[in-house]
């Protein structure tokens, strides 16, 4: 007679004996063939059903055979063991965690999630490896996914989102705090923001104004993860346009903002001081009025030419 035996470290379970299947469990059958060849059979295995199995024949003395089940787990992530979605301030450590089980035991890995490389400890990597992604005094350009992967040869691998978000106030960047224009042609006005949770941005005039979108300003915010560009387009500059334009951005941490100075361009000097000197000229005849201009741009160009001379 043959029987079928699990062996544990602590017992030895009877599974079949003969033509019968002892045990309970119902994955468990048995086949034969001229009670020559036996075979035990396990449906849907689970990681329990590891181990040595003996095959018994009662002769005398007894004779057996044992051989080992090894059962391969793919990967799966520990939900209780491995970090969910971080926020932090800047310039604090940060650790994430991630475990793994499966057999073999899982391998596993940090990749972000846009596939770029990270600074990570002063180094420029693509893959950090193990179950820790640890960050020293994070910065903004540390924010984003992060995928935890674990892989042991055994298909499918496991993987984890997490999302890594960095608070911090918001800075401003004029890339050009002087701009010069010409009457009539259109300007554009230029902000970077950095800022998250994401800003409040807009721009103000010098008395304070707030510029709204219209016919003569074309205001405009571009998005990105913590950025936005500002830009203004001033279409069909007037006198009237030249001045200062501030730029303000605000979220919970705190507000900044920038300064940009519209100036006219030197060749058109001399038609706002025309203009300007007009104002002064009203005289009681057109002929007198023009009179008045004239000496007045005569001086302006005298004074220029003997500046640019005696430079």
């Amino acid at each position: 007679m043959v029987a079928w035996i699990k062996v544990s470290s602590s017992s030895q379970t009877i599974l079949t004996t003969h033509q019968y299947v002892i045990t309970n469990d119902s994955r468990i059958s048995l086949s034969y063939n001229d009670h020559r060849s036996w075979y035990l059979h396990i449906r849907e295995v689970k990681e329990d059903d590891r181990g040595w199995y003996i095959c018994q024949v009662n002769t005398e003395p007894i004779t057996s055979q044992s051989m080992y089940l090894q059962v391969l787990v793919p990967p799966k992530i520990m939900e209780d063991m491995t970090s969910n979605d971080v926020v932090v301030r800047e310039m604090t450590d940060v650790t994430l965690h991630c475990r793994a089980v499966g057999y073999p035991e899982p391998y596993v890995m940090w990749r972000r999630g846009d596939g770029y490389d990270f600074i990570y400890n002063g180094e420029k990597v693509n893959v950090v490896d193990g179950e820790k992604l640890q960050f020293r005094k994070i910065s903004r350009l540390h924010m984003g996914t992060y995928y935890c992967i674990a892989q042991n040869s055994i298909l499918p691998p496991a993987n984890k989102k997490i999302s890594l978000i960095v608070h911090f106030p918001p800075i401003l960047h004029v890339p050009n705090q002087l701009v010069g224009a010409s009457l009539n042609q259109q300007v554009t006005l230029h902000c970077i923001s950095e800022a998250y949770p994401k800003s409040i941005n807009y721009w103000t005039r010098e008395n304070g104004e707030m510029i709204m979108p219209e016919s003569k300003y074309e205001v405009i915010y571009k998005h990105d993860m913590y950025t936005t560009n500002m830009i203004v387009n001033i279409n069909a500059v007037s006198s009237s346009d030249f001045g200062t334009y501030t730029c303000v951005s605000i979220n919970p941490l705190g507000n900044t903002d920038g300064v940009i100075k519209l100036y006219v361009m030197d060749d058109e000097i001399a038609q706002l001081n025309s203009t300007s000197t007009a104002t002064k000229c009203r005289l009681d005849t057109l002929a007198a009025s023009l009179l008045c201009i004239l000496s007045e741009v005569y001086k302006i160009t005298k004074r220029y030419l003997l500046t640019s001379t005696s430079h």
